[in-house]
This record gives structure tokens, C-alpha cells and sequence, in this order.
């Protein structure tokens, strides 16, 4: 009967250790710590993510301001605006 519980704790035990180590594979926590021990790679990784972030903003920002000015041609003949309007349509496109 001891022998019994011992063995059913021990596959318990065997069964939890192994979900244990299917979620740490899952969470990729050897990459993180690999990635975390080697400065290297940590200031490679990172310049990488910041190169990305950086040209995505850019790209992001130049697609919303040409929206922006192409919404702000039409509303250029309305009187109270209009002339605010022009000047920044001018400003932007002196600069293009």
C-alpha cells in the first residue's frame, strides 16, 4: 500500500516535472537568459529593435502627414481657415 502512493506521488511528480518543462520551452526563457548573460548580443538585439522602431515611426509619420495635407487641400477654400491652411500647404510643400 506505501509502495503503492509512492509510486503514484512519483508519476504525479514526473508528470508535473515534464508540463514543467514543456512551459519553459514554450516561454523560451533559455533564449531570455541566454540573450541576458551576453552584453554582445543584448547591445545587438536591442540596436536592431531600436533601427526597426525608428524607421517604422518615420514611415508612419510620413504616411499620416500626407493624409493629413491631402485632407487639409480640400478645406483650403473655407473663409476662416483657409488661410492657415494655405500657409502650411506652402510650408510643406517648400520643403518637399
Amino acid at each position: 500500500m506505501d509502495e503503492n502512493k509512492r509510486a503514484t506521488s512519483e508519476e504525479k511528480l514526473e508528470a508535473a516535472v515534464s508540463e514543467l518543462a514543456v512551459l519553459i520551452d514554450k516561454s523560451r526563457l533559455r533564449e531570455y537568459v541566454d540573450i541576458m548573460s551576453s552584453t554582445k548580443r543584448l547591445i545587438y538585439v536591442n540596436f536592431i529593435a531600436g533601427m526597426a522602431r525608428g524607421f517604422g515611426l518615420a514611415v508612419g509619420f510620413t504616411v499620416i502627414a500626407a493624409v493629413a495635407v491631402y485632407i487639409l487641400k480640400g478645406w483650403v477654400d473655407l473663409p476662416l481657415i483657409g488661410r492657415i491652411i494655405a500657409k502650411i500647404i506652402d510650408i510643406v510643400e517648400t520643403y518637399r
